[in-house]
């Protein structure tokens, strides 16, 4: 696959958007349904999704229920196992430190994000977590799939807030 603007081999394939759209409407239903910040994440190994998550930290009050968590909290039941080796997730925003060490501890393959995060993104914004090579595993990382939707939908969320 191309990137017909530039004429370079883009990183993303067909698939790829599929699994990221299927993220965004993930973090339209956190927004819509629970009022959460409107972040999803689905989690894909060997062409199967094996976990679905969005933000539910206001609605469990809890600090930790962030999209990628829940995503891989349910691969971890369906799995019986915490690591979910060669798995790739897509989510809708740059994982955070937290996720990141979640990511690299169930020895994650692959994590496609949307939005950079500028304050707390631990995918190469602010932190190299995925890829720092104090880790005994590093996660391949690419950013930018479908940036703009999820952009503009975190940013039409907090604007509603304001």
């Amino acid at each position: 696959m191309t990137d017909e603007s530039i004429g370079q081999p883009s990183l993303f394939s067909s698939d790829d958007e599929q699994y990221m759209r299927r993220a965004l409407q993930l973090a339209a239903h956190a927004r819509d349904a629970e009022n959460e910040v409107p972040v999803g994440a689905v989690l894909v190994l060997d062409g199967q999704i094996i976990g679905l998550g969005w933000n539910r930290n206001i609605t469990l009050h809890d600090p930790t229920a962030h999209a990628e968590i829940q995503a891989l909290r349910a691969a971890g039941e369906r799995l019986a196992n915490y690591r979910m080796i060669g798995a790739t997730l897509y989510v809708t925003l740059e994982p955070c430190a937290m996720c990141s060490m979640a990511l690299v501890h169930a020895r994650i393959a692959r994590v496609v994000y949307a939005a950079t995060d500028p304050k707390t993104g631990a995918a190469g914004s602010v932190f190299d977590t995925l890829i720092s090579e104090r880790h005994n595993h590093r996660v391949q990382v690419h950013g930018g799939l479908l940036a703009d939707e999820a952009s503009t939908m975190l940013r039409e969320f907090f604007r509603s807030r304001r």
